[in-house]
């Protein structure tokens, strides 16, 4: 979608420019031009400015970033809590409190167990088998020749066991 600046002299100015040809085609200069250029540089998107509408108030603009009808508006748009619910703003990028304005992203939720979907319920029992498997036959085979098995009871020579096997499969 396009990108919006809100034309306040010195911030922007549309020059009809001619080709020689008859063709006349608009150029931003300013400040908002220049600063959406160093954002499509920086950021790596395509912008297509486009005046906004002077017919149109402030709270229209608003909807119209809104609905989707442009992306971004660059201007010296007034926070207020009604229009914080439906935009995002950024800080102010100009004294006189000139700010990005863009669409809400939706709130993102976070699973914290999102890392065992790889894997099946059932290929996760048998990972925690095979480690238990392990475990028990490593407390059995070490426990005579291992110094750090030899003098502890049985549940902690199993611990160190779960320790070792975690420790190797984990890495």
């Amino acid at each position: 979608g396009p990108d919006t600046p809100i034309n306040s002299i010195p911030l922007s100015v549309d020059n009809n420019k001619s080709d020689g040809n008859g063709q006349y085609t608009i150029q931003y200069t300013g400040y908002i031009p220049e600063l959406i250029k160093l954002l499509t540089d920086t950021v790596g998107f395509n912008a297509t400015l486009i005046l906004a509408p002077t017919n149109k108030t402030y709270t229209q603009i608003v909807q119209l970033v809104n609905t989707g009808d442009f992306d971004i508006i660059v201007g010296d748009v007034t926070v207020t809590s009604q229009r914080r619910e439906s935009v995002g703003f950024s800080n102010a990028i100009f004294d006189n409190s000139l700010r990005l304005m863009m669409r809400k992203t939706p709130d993102i939720n976070v699973d914290l167990f999102e890392f065992l979907r790889p894997f099946s319920l059932r290929l996760w029992g048998l990972a925690f088998a095979t480690c238990i498997y392990a475990d028990i036959l490593m407390c059995l085979i070490e426990r005579v020749d291992n110094e750090d098995l030899q003098d502890r009871s049985i549940i902690s020579q199993l611990t160190l066991s779960i320790w070792y096997c975690f420790g190797n499969i984990v890495g």
